[in-house]
């Protein structure tokens, strides 16, 4: 735990965790609130320990929320599994480059990705609200979900992190005709394996401040046990919803930090 943390400081990041993991939960992209909370609350923290606590505390809600998922969800847990070894090696690599990470060259970038989707998810409206009824998923579909929401985003989850979930969901959405809901209980099983990738590797660095990790993660664990429930309850409508919220809002948290932050 910082020495210089006050008592103040440690209940909003607790709060923060906890509001996280039902984002996480629901659609993904909990690290748009957990990740500027802690570099907030932890001002003079080397970003890298920030980077690898946050990865500490969202592992134990992304895990929760999965195995929540596992138990009530038609989820093909074979293939997210592939998906999510794919997502453990490119969130291995993301991680072992972030410490040198430039983000004003990589915002523009992301915010163009966003901003895409968002435009997608508003001009189909019944995207993700049903399964397409094409049958059995090809294998080319498959292979393609293991190079995007494994490989890709798993590499960017490492190398930075928030928006995470929100991608794999519309990710595998797209590529593997899936609803949301079923969508975002995948994408909770691809997360854990994301997360753990790049927690191994912060651990190895040595960068994690692991007792407040603990801490902030018994929140997390709160938040992502009653966002899953929350979403498996209110369906596509209800995930939808809360996606476009949370892509809407990446795009402003990214435009303030790459124009009007100081």
């Amino acid at each position: 735990m910082p020495p210089d943390i006050s008592l103040f400081t440690l209940t909003l990041l607790c709060l923060a965790a906890l509001a996280a993991g039902w984002i996480d939960a629901v659609v993904g992209g909990g690290g748009l609130l957990l990740l500027p909370a802690l570099l907030v609350g932890l001002p003079h923290t080397p970003v890298a320990y920030v980077l690898g606590t946050n990865k500490s505390t969202a592992i134990v809600g992304t895990t929760a929320a999965a195995v929540t998922y596992v138990r009530k969800a038609p989820i093909d847990v074979r293939t997210a599994l592939r998906i999510g070894l794919a997502a453990v090696a490119g969130s291995l690599v993301g991680a072992f480059f972030a410490a040198g990470i430039n983000s004003a060259v990589l915002r523009p970038l992301i915010m163009t990705v966003l901003l895409a989707v968002l435009v997608f998810v508003l001009v189909r409206p019944a995207f993700g609200t049903a399964a397409v009824p094409s049958g059995p998923v090809s294998r080319k579909r498959i292979a393609a979900a293991i190079l995007i929401a494994g490989l890709g985003i798993g590499f960017y989850d490492g190398l930075i992190g928030p928006g995470t979930g929100a991608f794999l969901v519309v990710a595998l959405a797209a590529v593997l005709h899936m609803d949301l809901v079923t969508a975002s209980a995948t994408s909770k099983v691809v997360n854990v394996c994301t997360n753990l990738g790049s927690l191994t590797m912060f651990a190895i660095q040595g960068t994690v401040l692991w007792q407040l990790g603990a801490l902030l993660a018994l929140f997390n664990f709160a938040g992502g046990m009653v966002g899953a429930r929350m979403a498996l309850k209110r369906g596509a409508g209800f995930v939808r919803g809360v996606l476009v919220v949370v892509v809407v809002a990446l795009l402003c948290k990214l435009g303030y930090d790459q124009w009007l932050a100081v």
